[in-house]
């Protein structure tokens, strides 16, 4: 039964605890064994749930009680996990670390008491011994409603040190599921705004990934986890598993009805920021969603109706992307025709003018250069123009998380006012194109995805 998939949440006190670590290396240990693991990640974050792609074979998919409401979480992960033995959720931050200000929401304790799901507990216990004790102790008894039902012991320097780690420990009551010595080759290298994306890294990802695998297979107890994960019993709530909607109606894309309606989705290693449910949105429209690389591809795939450039790190490879002139003009001609264009974060510095002095596509009078500065949060936002994406009044939520400038910051139709944590209006709304730093999850609002593509079809 759907409902009662096995499943565990890897959180810890801290970031740098390694979760990454133990989440990844635990669902590539069990894909191995044979199991579907369905693989999910707490928060807004892009790039760990491509590791954990990479590990079970399956789209990592994120669980976001801001982005999405918490009436989404289980919906959600029911839709990722159909089909699967077991699901692991990798935290995020700390364990009851969550959106600003807003006591416990999007914390990775919240998406556990929504999902009724068991907590393993992962410690850097590299520089402490009996202390762990009363960390571990502190966080089980916090919150009565989050079940910590183990501890993994990280960073382990010794048999001695393992040795005072599990007397302290027992006296706690929580079993230790785990101990993992300090291993170098599991790092994954990190730059300005986190780990560097698989996208990126190629086979260096793969052998990265199948260390984890091997560090939590030798130091972890696989069969105390899954009993721990087949224990959770079904979701609470009685949710069904989210969908991207019906099977579209056919309309034609042009004249022509053998044409597909196609939209367009930037990929390859500079655009790595996407949410899975955006695509399956595109299709339910009615949309054929074909990818292409704009460090690679001269051209935009024929027939593109619509254009969709989400999230990554054009700042890395702004050099290359200048440098590939035919599609940037064809990205240029799309959007002065008029046609859809929707740009979150780095699909809105490749639109740009120039991005650290390097021409971009032009569609946008504006110039972009990476800044000192970190801009990083969750936002509640509204439509102030009538866009592709939304009708004016609009309300989402989104996230920032960039270290790069554009000015202005807005245009003469700004795309969002923003509401929290400070008022200011961003973006851009100019014929087709809705362009701005703020990511959203579609399924939040599924109109988004509808309203593009009949845009799509219409203009």
């Amino acid at each position: 039964m759907t409902s009662a998939v096995p499943r565990l949440v890897i959180a810890a006190p801290s970031s740098g605890s390694g979760k990454t670590t133990v989440a990844t290396g635990l669902m590539a240990a069990l894909a191995a064994r044979g199991l579907a693991v369905s693989p999910h990640k707490v928060g807004p974050d892009y790039i760990d749930p491509g590791y954990h792609a990479l590990a079970t074979g399956r789209v990592g998919r994120n669980l976001d009680a801001y982005l999405c409401g918490t009436e989404l979480v289980a919906p959600l992960f029911l839709h990722g996990a159909r089909g699967c033995d077991i699901a692991v959720v990798e935290g995020v931050m700390g364990l009851y670390d969550g959106a600003a200000g807003e006591g416990e929401l999007a914390s990775t304790a919240q998406v556990a008491k929504l999902l009724g799901a068991p907590v393993v507990l992962v410690v850097d216990a590299s520089s402490q011994a009996r202390s762990v004790a009363a960390l571990v102790h502190g966080f089980v008894s916090w919150d009565p409603e989050v079940r910590v039902g183990g501890v993994i012991l990280n960073k382990v320097g010794s048999d001695r040190h393992e040795a005072l780690l599990r007397e302290a420990t027992d006296s706690v009551g929580v079993p230790v599921l785990g101990v993992l010595r300090r291993a170098r080759q599991v790092s994954t290298p990190s730059r300005h705004l986190g780990l560097v994306p698989v996208a990126e890294r190629g086979t260096e990802a793969v052998e990265a990934v199948e260390a984890m695998a091997a560090l939590v297979a030798d130091g972890c107890d696989l069969e105390a986890l899954v009993g721990l994960a087949r224990a959770a019993g079904p979701l609470p709530g009685g949710f069904a598993p989210w969908t991207p909607g019906p099977a579209p109606t056919h309309h034609p894309a042009r004249s022509d009805e053998r044409s597909p309606l196609r939209v367009a989705v930037a990929g390859g290693a500079a655009f790595t920021f996407s949410y899975a449910e955006h695509t399956e949105l595109l299709a339910a429209a009615g949309a054929e969603v074909v990818t292409f690389d704009p460090l690679r591809d001269e051209e935009l795939p024929e027939g593109t109706a619509g254009l969709v450039v989400g999230g990554g790190f054009p700042e890395v490879y702004a050099a290359e992307l200048s440098a590939n002139e035919p599609l940037r003009k064809a990205v240029a001609e799309l959007a002065l025709s008029g046609a859809p264009v929707a740009a979150e974060c780095a699909g809105l510095l490749y639109l740009c003018r120039e991005l650290d002095g390097m021409p971009m596509c032009g569609v946008l009078d504006a110039s972009a250069r990476m800044s000192q500065r970190l801009t990083l949060g969750y936002r509640d936002a509204v439509a102030v123009s009538d866009s592709a994406l939304a009708a004016a009044g609009t309300r989402m939520r989104g996230h920032e998380f960039h270290r790069t400038a554009v000015e202005p910051g807005a245009g003469a139709a700004p795309a969002w006012g923003m509401r929290a944590p400070e008022r200011r209006v961003e973006g851009f709304v100019e014929r087709g194109v809705h362009a701005s730093y703020l990511h959203t999850h579609w399924a939040s609002e599924p109109g988004v995805a509808r309203r593009f593509v009949e845009r799509c079809r219409t203009s």
